[in-house]
């Protein structure tokens, strides 16, 4: 059979994959069983493989490329376009042939084993931080019934924990109390859960030459710059620090038509994760800038004159993402700008 291109449409058991020879004849369209997979591949000439960027993609990319094809990556909501009518796993399979074989089809670059372990460790350590917020909230409600009132912040409640296991809250009933400790140990559990990982985050840091370079950026440490240099495995897949911003959603939306452009909102495209971090680091480097007299707090106090400041701290992590961006595709690492 003389394949050129494949649409792969992947699933849990039974798999679609939908065939073209070069001018773009259906050659072959079969369901596989996941057992099957692999030996179907590997009785294959070296062709052009499309694959949708969704659960398990990545796995089969490395599988697949280990046996001589070149896997293509794209986002789904790019393959969309190409369904016909109704949706079902063959028309999904050859919307996913169709789309590969694009000239100007927008790829994703296939990450490692080892950079989606790191991966692994932040979405943990995001869910294990959402756990200990609900928590914190949990025990900060509960004493407000029984009028014990505390600030805001991790720091108030892990106080008000140390009051209630020393019994300083006499307000409390020795049911509530022991409720109380029920979930107090259950935060402490989780503190140290989120410590041991972000230990094992700090150990891949030491290691990793290019998360070491994003961490010289001011507003970026080890968390942004272990998921940045994690997520963004080829930084040349970005033309520019300008499409890779906006690959993060930190660019207007645009509406324009006829002639007249109209800016919106940022998008909140891509990946929200690195986008929460940027402008989490944007907001402390505003912080400082307050008080500092280097050309980027002149440039950042200049623009809290004339703005909002949350609007400035999109502004600061759209510039820090085209930094990062600068960093990743050059080698190098961050150097600040000096005025004449």
């Amino acid at each position: 059979m003389n394949i050129t291109t494949i649409g792969l449409d992947l699933a849990k058991n039974v798999f679609q994959v939908h065939c073209v020879d070069g001018v773009g004849n259906v050659v072959l369209k079969k369901k596989l069983r996941r057992a099957e997979m692999l030996t179907f591949f590997s009785g294959l000439p070296p062709c052009q493989v499309g694959i949708e960027a969704c659960a398990t993609a990545h796995h089969w990319a490395r599988e697949i490329a280990t046996l001589g094809h070149d896997v293509r990556l794209m986002p789904p909501s790019y393959v969309k376009a190409y369904v016909r009518r109704q949706k079902n796993d063959a028309a999904d399979a050859e919307a996913i042939c169709e789309a590969a074989s694009r000239p100007t089809m927008r790829f994703v670059p296939v990450k490692s084993a080892e950079q989606q372990s790191v991966l692994v460790l932040h979405r943990s350590r995001e869910l294990l931080v959402r756990q200990r917020t609900m928590l914190i909230n949990a025990i900060r409600g509960h004493c407000a019934e029984f009028g014990i009132i505390v600030a805001q912040g991790a720091r108030r409640a892990c106080e008000l924990v140390e009051k209630i296991r020393q019994g300083e809250a006499s307000e409390l009933p020795d049911l509530a109390r022991s409720a109380l400790l029920v979930l107090a140990n259950q935060l402490d559990a989780l503190a140290a859960e989120i410590y041991a990982l972000e230990r094992q985050l700090q150990v891949w840091h030491r290691k990793d030459q290019a998360s070491q370079r994003l961490a010289t950026i001011p507003g970026v440490g080890i968390i942004t710059a272990t998921a940045l240099a994690a997520s963004i495995p080829d930084p040349s897949m970005f033309r520019s620090g300008r499409e890779f911003a906006a690959f993060l959603g930190l660019v207007p939306r645009q509406n324009s038509s006829g002639g007249k452009e109209r800016l919106g909102r940022i998008s909140k495209m891509g990946n929200g994760y690195l986008r929460k971090l940027l402008v989490v680091g944007a907001t402390s480097v505003i912080r400082r800038a307050r008080t500092s007299t280097s050309a980027s707090a002149t440039w950042i106090n200049a623009l809290l004159e004339r703005r909002p400041a949350r609007v400035v701290n999109v502004a600061m992590a759209n510039k820090n993402a085209r930094i990062a961006w600068a960093v990743l595709a050059r080698g190098e690492v961050y150097r600040p700008h000096v005025p004449a």
